[in-house]
């Protein structure tokens, strides 16, 4: 007769035997490391500036974000074109009928605000941030940054990073800025109220290339819900 200690002894002897590899069984093999690629040399640090630029950290920046040279998906741009797309998290130099860079952008509400054809007036380098008078209605801590009050000075911290491209439309300033200091965990995504960001290697090499009064030609895009103005 089977009594209720035989059966319950008999369960835990099964329990433990499930525990052990029977003579003979393959081994599982353990679920690959992950590789994380090397990030480019050209996203090191960068010392011959008048502030330190940091390097961007390995495994952060997914390898389709990294600049580099695409074929051109806007072959009916001029050269020295600049083309953004707030969806894709992406913005097109147009270099030839046939090649483009194509660098990783972080969009924000402006991006999403404002579309449309607008000429690049001018860039700075290091450039001060002076804050325009309807965000400082909205932010009234960052009224010593006002256009009245100079700005803020340039250097770490500084919310337009190494280098910032002025967008202008009709003459007129559109407040729309390409511009550095783009956290690297935050390329590529809509994560703020500010304009278009690229890390700041990505900035100093779109100055040195984009050409003065070039096309910029932002595409229309849908504001994500929720999207936090930071700044």
């Amino acid at each position: 007769m089977l009594t209720r200690r035989m059966f319950v002894a008999a369960g835990a002897a099964a329990s433990l035997s499930a525990c052990v590899r029977l003579e003979g069984s393959p081994d599982i093999a353990p679920e690959p490391a992950e590789i994380v690629p090397p990030v480019p040399a050209f996203y090191g640090a960068v010392f011959d500036e008048p502030y330190p630029v940091p390097a961007v950290p390995a495994g952060v920046v997914p390898p389709h974000l990294w600049r580099q040279d695409v074929e051109n998906p806007f072959p009916e741009e001029a050269s020295g074109t600049i083309i953004v797309d707030p969806d894709a998290g992406y913005l097109h130099l147009v270099q030839t009928r046939e090649t483009a860079m194509r660098y990783g952008a972080g969009t924000g509400a402006a991006a999403y605000s404002w579309n449309g054809v607008a000429r690049l007036q001018f860039a700075r380098a290091w450039p001060r941030w002076k804050v325009p008078d309807e965000m400082i209605v909205r932010r009234p801590e960052l009224e010593p940054y006002s256009v009245a009050n100079g700005g803020m000075d340039p250097g770490p911290g500084n919310p337009l990073g190494a280098r910032a491209l002025y967008l202008f439309q009709n003459g007129k300033d559109t407040l729309y800025r390409i511009h550095g200091a783009c956290e690297p965990n935050y390329l590529g995504k809509p994560v703020s109220s500010g304009c278009i960001r690229l890390l700041d290697q990505d900035a100093i090499d779109l100055y040195r290339r984009a050409p003065h009064g070039a096309k910029v030609r932002v595409l229309p895009s849908i504001l994500p819900t929720g999207l936090a103005a930071l700044y």
